[in-house]
């Protein structure tokens, strides 16, 4: 960031009065600039105990199988998000089952959601997003194909559950290796 959103001067980065991290002020009007994580949000999609995943037609990871999900918009909650990103990227409709995953990565300032979903009448297609869409057997995941570290964790906690039947909401996060652990 060089300039202030809210009068156009230069801005700064410091530590502001009371705060105990660097952010981005204004110079001129001492407007404090704070920047927050962002949120994903999806669903694990599941018919007749197979999975839906998306192939992705946008960087990053263009290519590569995923879960429908993407950024939240303003002025929708956490589900109405990951039901329009399902709607978009794999063209379902889904009943929400609950929470499923919370997954902090702190290293690229997100955290990301995910619900547990059914489709509603088992039909999916490709949405503008996704190269194509498919339903996977548990034990025909593409494991060495999947996008993100995020997708990867969510079902292996969803494979593990669905052998229990038993489903929790799991909280965890996902640290790049080379990043440094921080005390809060």
């Amino acid at each position: 960031m060089k300039y202030c959103s809210d009068c156009g001067e230069q801005v700064e980065q410091r530590i502001p009065e009371g705060d105990n991290r660097h952010r981005y002020v204004c110079t001129h009007c001492n407007t404090i600039h704070y920047q927050n994580p962002r949120i994903i949000a999806g669903t694990v999609p599941v018919w007749d105990n197979r999975i839906l995943l998306c192939r992705r037609a946008i960087e990053p990871r263009y290519g590569y199988w995923t879960l429908p999900a993407g950024f939240m918009e303003n002025q929708e909650t956490t589900v109405e998000a990951a039901v329009r990103e399902t709607r978009e990227e794999a063209l379902a409709e889904v009943n929400i089952e609950g929470l499923y995953v919370v997954l902090d990565v702190p290293h690229i300032d997100q955290v990301h959601i995910f619900y547990r979903a059914t489709l509603i009448d088992g039909k999916y297609g490709a949405g503008e997003e996704s190269l194509e869409t498919q339903l996977f057997e548990l034990s025909d995941i593409p494991w060495d194909e999947l996008s993100f570290p995020t997708v990867r964790k969510t079902l292996e906690l969803l494979i593990n559950d669905m052998k229990k039947q038993t489903f929790e909401v799991h909280v965890d996060s996902i640290r790049h290796p080379m990043a440094k652990s921080r005390k809060a």
